[in-house]
């Protein structure tokens, strides 16, 4: 069914463009008449089609009827544009590439701090600090309007003697299926806009930037932190590399990094591709220098065209699903002591260690190459009339694309060839599979 939209854009001028997939997704073209969209008087005047965007000259108020008029592109408008009635998403719609740019997946950590260099934050955003400084990184819950949750970064450990090669950043790698559509490295790249809510203790200058998965292609452009503890929304739009090698494929196609004061090393022209390991200009401003800083960022989207949209919100487990693509992890869903897991298994030919297959809620991007627990005690193999036995290890033994291997070691009094449950014996029992990441 058509849902239900009504957005009203107002333009000093006849050169902003917007994209029309900010109404809710990608949507039929259909042109009616030689100079109109649309149908009686919910139609636009001085319509031109040119490189396959709609342009609008009008210089008057202009209403879109899109129960009648489901349209596509991008507009340029002088005066009022107003959108009403309902849109028909397309199946093959995809704005952001950003993964939980909401920051409201944390499956690893469930909101405790992170402080190591190369780990994981939030789910698919992870973390650079390498220097003298440190920073703790957790989700949080202040975040500003229609957001829940954001990524928090605080410095622990100031680094006031910032070293060439030091580096202190955040970011995300896209997937090469993801972002293959936006021809970077072709001449018809797409220019893409990236928009986030920022809000930092430090005013200044910061820096995002793009980077290819070999490290040869970069970009980097600078953004303004105006008022301290203050939430602002920031839009910086990148023309498209139309050189360079850029993967089309399940591995990293495009990286997104925000810096947050690494050094010399690391420095670029701003807003200019480069054949460089780089992402940051020389205006960075040196945030991992002042003690008990802050930064907070959500509402992360990266987007084909030159003008941000809304941010993408999404049913919960749809972001959960995407994330879950490169780590499936699995914890108690809560309820008395024991916290039951999984089915029946067998423990095979031993009396000490019991094997057991996992499925995936989803197929990962790359077969697992290890897990991490909370704890072993956590886990504990059960069968009927013989009770239940805490194990002494958590082995990884294995994985497909649809589920992983592990057995539970330091058992006893499991009986061998019977059948076993594997059972949680913590709240905070945690397994998730490693190396399906980018």
């Amino acid at each position: 069914m058509p849902l239900p939209i009504s957005v009203t854009y107002t333009f000093a001028t006849a050169t902003s463009a917007i994209p029309l997939s900010q109404l809710d997704a990608n949507f039929t073209t259909v042109v009616n008449g030689v100079n109109g969209i649309g149908n009686g008087t919910n139609s636009l005047s001085n319509v031109s089609i040119t490189g396959g965007n709609l342009v609008v000259t009008t210089a008057n108020a202009t209403t879109i009827n899109a129960t009648t008029a489901n349209i596509s592109g991008n507009e340029t408008v002088g005066g009022n544009l107003t959108i009403t009635g309902g849109l028909i998403p397309s199946s093959s719609f995809m704005r952001n590439r950003i993964i939980n740019g909401a920051m409201v997946i944390d499956q690893r950590n469930a909101g405790a701090a992170v402080t190591t260099s190369g780990a994981y934050t939030v789910d698919r955003f992870a973390n650079t600090q390498s220097g003298g400084g440190v920073i703790s990184w957790a989700r949080s819950t202040t975040a500003p309007t229609g957001f829940t949750n954001s990524l928090s970064g605080t410095v622990t450990t100031p680094d006031s003697s910032i070293a060439a090669g030091d580096i202190y950043r955040l970011y995300q790698y896209i997937e090469g299926f993801n972002c293959a559509d936006l021809g970077f490295g072709t001449a018809s790249a797409s220019t893409v806009t990236v928009s986030f809510w920022v809000r930092s203790s430090i005013t200044g200058t910061y820096c995002l930037g793009l980077q290819n998965a070999t490290f040869n292609r970069s970009y980097a452009a600078n953004y303004t932190i105006n008022a301290a503890n203050t939430w602002e929304y920031k839009t910086v739009t990148i023309a498209g590399d139309t050189t360079g090698t850029w993967a089309t494929d399940n591995t990293a196609g495009i990286a997104v990094f925000w810096d947050l004061g690494s050094g010399t090393t690391w420095n670029q022209t701003a807003n200019t591709w480069a054949a460089t390991n780089t992402w940051k200009t020389s205006s960075q401003t040196s945030w991992i220098a002042t003690n008990g800083a802050t930064f907070y960022i959500t509402g992360v989207q990266l987007e084909v065209g030159s003008v941000a949209t809304p941010f993408e919100q999404e049913i919960y487990s749809t972001t959960l699903a995407k994330c879950q693509r490169y780590l499936p992890a699995f914890a108690p869903a809560g309820g008395g002591n024991p916290y039951m897991f999984a089915g029946m298994v067998t423990s095979l030919a031993s009396s000490t260690i019991a094997w057991f297959t996992c499925q995936y809620p989803v197929s990962v991007r790359s077969p697992a190459t290890g897990l991490i627990v909370s704890s072993a005690s956590h886990f504990a193999a059960f069968q009927p009339g013989t009770g239940t036995t805490n194990a002494t290890g958590v082995v990884f033994s294995g994985s497909t694309l649809t589920g992983g291997n592990f057995y539970l070691s330091g058992l006893s009094g499991v009986t061998a060839g019977d059948s076993t449950l594997l059972y949680f014996n913590n709240a905070s029992s945690l397994i998730y599979f490693t190396g399906c990441e980018l």
